[in-house]
């Protein structure tokens, strides 16, 4: 598990009880009246047994009982049920009104404190889990809130209005009619604390499984490309045996509780049953109040009985409550105190002064990076995988800060800007891109909602996409699929640029957006690029060292550092990393024509036509 699960324990009983509180606030009146209605509706029922106890004591002494007499009790009664259910009507449409808005309220909370944790907290969390969290665990919330809340305070009530019924027709009998209750009470709080733990472990395991099904359903084509669907399906096996071994557990210690429950209510039914036949018998007792504390007692143990679910409920609640906590308890993103006014217009000038990163205490991810990109010109970051590069993009959009020194935008330390402000200042394409479900327009006018469909074939001609859409039998109106899956890498990528492009913000960053597309599109983006320069600050990181040929300024980073910096006219003629990378490219690049010269000569000599290979 993530270390969520240690912060679900962490959360405390005070702040379980505290979130209750929190939650039922603004609804309380509804849950009065519900409790109310309850509470009312109980009472009717108490009533039942004694409209009828004049009836049955007169039938018992051997009386007659006149039509009329009969007629009006029973009238009674059916009226007296029909108020009673009428009540638990109402009470059950006030109960689950207020759950239903308290519960929206707390999905709404969710989701907007999930969008405003750090991006480190996301790093860590499984989605799987945190899923589980926001649906599972909030309909537990739900069900607890829509019926135990009420119910607790019903089987309190109903118990302390039937006792004095109880004394007031038979104190002796009485006393035999609750004292197995204590043993049931008792044995319930003893079942409520084994429960808790259970619930915590049913919980845990659902999580994981959650996470399995999530991680398969993402990455079915890697799962598929490796021939791995044994070994996932031996995963999610071992996953899915864990949550039913422990829910089996769960579910033996409902058993155990439910039969030793039965017994004990059909035990206290049983004395009160012998005790109150030797009553009638010795003239201490007539037929009809036995009737009616029969009647009662039996009005009143189910509600008794059932305490053992309502605190298994309360239970799983209190734990469904303590995992939403270690989420809603966690630190946000924190804005500075705003001790200037923001630009009115940004320029684009950044400024990285001696910035150093870490994501863990061993290793340094930016160390002592100082680079200055002028407004308007571009920056190329190249480098081997984990030299930085990445973190650099990263601290610029403030998903962290760095430990030490500071990036500034025209001169205003990033640190003193909100986090908000600073990335509505830039346009991001990335390596592996993010598209929703949607259309193609849909995903591009994600980044301006006000773009119209001239702007629309402008970017994806930039970005060389427009001729692939124009294929596309519905063309921008096209749905992409789940992240895109209908979409090639090359047009994913491009379309995560022109989406980019779209959003015309002061700095765009190209984070190796052009890796997935071959080299005669590469060429006409990058033409695109540079008709548009000067129009942004453009930081691009790139294996492929012919997209940044034309960078005003490159910088070669290795081990978070920077190793070499410069115009690519200088650093090809400097003995270092980016000239020997340079003639691997270019070697690569020169057998690669020769193998395409080849392969179209031999075609042409075998009758190809000429022409039909293109390199």
């Amino acid at each position: 598990m993530t270390s969520l699960a240690s912060e679900s324990t962490a959360a405390g009983r005070f702040a379980r009880h505290r979130t209750l509180l929190e939650l039922t606030r603004g609804q309380r009146l509804r849950y009065g009246g519900a409790m109310l209605a309850l509470w009312a509706g109980g009472l009717l029922t108490l009533g039942v047994p004694l409209v009828l106890v004049e009836p049955i004591n007169r039938l018992a002494a051997g009386d007659v009982v006149p039509p009329r007499v009969l007629w009006l009790h029973g009238t009674a009664a059916v009226l007296i049920t029909a108020g009673a259910g009428l009540l638990t009507y109402l009470r059950g449409r006030w109960a689950a009104q207020a759950s239903e808005r308290l519960v929206e309220g707390l999905r709404n909370r969710l989701h907007r404190k999930l969008h405003e944790l750090p991006m480190s907290w996301h790093d860590r969390a499984e989605t799987g889990d945190v899923v589980q969290r926001c649906t599972s665990d909030v309909e537990t919330l739900r069900v607890f809130l829509a019926q135990q809340v009420v119910e607790i305070g019903h089987a309190a009530l109903l118990l302390l209005t039937a006792a004095p019924i109880l004394f007031l027709l038979d104190s002796t009998l009485a006393v035999t009619s609750i004292v197995v209750i204590p043993v049931i009470l008792v044995f319930a709080v003893s079942f409520f604390g084994r429960i808790q733990k259970r619930f915590t472990e049913v919980d845990e395991a659902e999580g994981e499984l959650t996470t399995a099904i999530q991680e398969n359903l993402t990455g079915v084509r890697v799962v598929r490309a490796f021939g791995r669907e044994e070994f996932e399906l031996e995963r999610f096996d071992a996953c899915n045996d864990l949550f039913r071994a422990r829910t089996e557990r769960l579910l033996r210690l409902f058993a155990i509780y439910w039969s030793l429950s039965d017994v004990l209510c059909m035990t206290q039914m049983g004395l009160v049953l012998l005790h109150g036949v030797a009553r009638v018998h010795a003239g201490l007792l007539t037929v009809g109040d036995l009737f009616a504390f029969i009647a009662f007692v039996g009005i009143f143990l189910w509600p008794v009985r059932h305490m053992g679910r309502v605190l298994a409920d309360t239970g799983k609640a209190l734990v469904s409550i303590s995992r939403l906590e270690a989420v809603l308890d966690q630190p946000v993103e924190q804005d500075p105190e705003l001790d200037q006014t923001l630009p009115a217009t940004v320029r684009g000038e950044l400024a990285f002064e001696d910035v150093t990163f870490a994501f863990d205490e061993s290793t340094r991810a930016v160390d002592g990076i100082s680079l200055t990109v002028p407004a308007g010109s571009s920056l190329a970051l190249v480098g081997p995988p984990g030299s930085g590069k990445s973190t650099l993009v990263r601290l610029l959009g403030r998903f962290d800060d760095p430990d030490r020194g500071r990036i500034t935008l025209d001169g205003i330390d990033l640190a003193r800007l909100p986090r908000s402000w600073v990335r509505r200042q830039v346009g991001l394409a990335a390596q592996e891109p993010f598209l929703y479900s949607r259309t193609i327009a849909a995903n591009l006018t994600y980044a301006r909602r006000d773009a119209g469909a001239d702007e629309l074939e402008r970017v994806a001609r930039d970005a060389a996409l427009h001729a692939s859409i124009e294929r596309f039998e519905k063309g921008y109106e096209t749905l992409v699929g789940e992240r895109g899956v209908t979409l090639s890498g090359g047009q994913r990528q491009r379309l995560s640029l022109a989406r980019a492009l779209l959003a015309d913000r002061p700095i765009l960053v190209l984070d190796d957006t052009l890796s997935a597309v071959d080299t005669r599109t590469e060429a006409e983006i990058l033409a695109a690029l540079e008709r548009r320069r000067g129009r942004a600050t453009t930081v691009v990181i790139s294996h492929r060292l012919s997209s940044v040929v034309a960078a005003d300024q490159i910088a070669v980073l290795d081990g978070g550092r920077v190793v070499q910096r410069g115009r690519h006219e200088e650093l090809i003629g400097l003995d270092g990393p980016y000239q020997r990378l340079w003639q691997i490219q270019t070697a690569l690049e020169d057998e690669l024509d020769d193998d395409l010269q080849r392969t179209a000569g031999a075609e042409i000599a075998q009758g190809t036509p000429e022409g039909s290979v293109k390199p």
